[in-house]
């Protein structure tokens, strides 16, 4: 069991699954599923798996010493690559319904359209540096450049929000990230003080 949870390969199957799911049910009922049904559910794990890798520093901060927690914070890059597989997923369902440069400059001041844009170009560079070789490279850069996650992620979810045919599901989620910050902010201002 414990090879099992050790396993990065594993991770990846399991991350890759929802993926597949959506391709598969794309590909076998294209009417019924089609695009409007592959860019939500892309673009919905793109954000869950985001918020889980958000959530990854507060629960370090709270579980130091927990097993499932250091499990966690290892295997927090490759959670936040893996989200960002399912934005570029999503952004080029978006592109391959476009079908032209034109058609999707015309909607780029569009701000639900810029703001994904926009969280997508500050994920790109976060994805790229997303590994050992990187963060060598990089030293205390890397902390630096990985703060950008934050502005990403409100931009992210501004998208989906501005997006969304019934924003309520987004708001809730927009909750669920402001609720992860706070508490990451708290425990990190609490252990400062003592």
């Amino acid at each position: 069991m414990k090879r099992l949870t050790k396993s990065r390969a594993l991770l990846w199957l399991v991350l890759a699954l929802p993926g597949a799911w959506i391709a598969w049910r794309w590909i076998a009922t294209p009417d019924a599923y089609g695009f409007g049904h592959a860019i939500a559910d892309s673009g919905d794990w793109a954000a869950w798996l985001l918020l889980v890798t958000l959530a990854v520093t507060p629960i370090r901060l709270a579980f130091r010493k927990s097993r499932w927690a250091i499990w966690l914070v290892r295997r927090r890059r490759d959670l936040g690559v893996a989200s960002f597989v399912y934005a570029a997923g999503h952004t080029a369902i978006y592109l391959g319904n476009k079908l032209s440069l034109a058609a999707v400059l015309a909607e780029w001041t569009r701000p639900d359209i810029l703001a994904g844009w926009l969280a997508f170009a500050l994920f790109v560079p976060l994805a790229a540096t997303s590994n050992d070789i990187a963060a060598r490279a990089l030293k205390r850069s890397w902390k630096t450049l990985h703060r950008l996650v934050y502005p990403a992620a409100v931009l992210a979810f501004m998208h989906w929000v501005l997006t969304a045919f019934d924003p309520t599901t987004a708001w809730i989620h927009v909750g669920i990230l402001v609720a992860v910050e706070g508490v990451r902010l708290g425990l990190q201002m609490r252990q400062r003080v003592t």
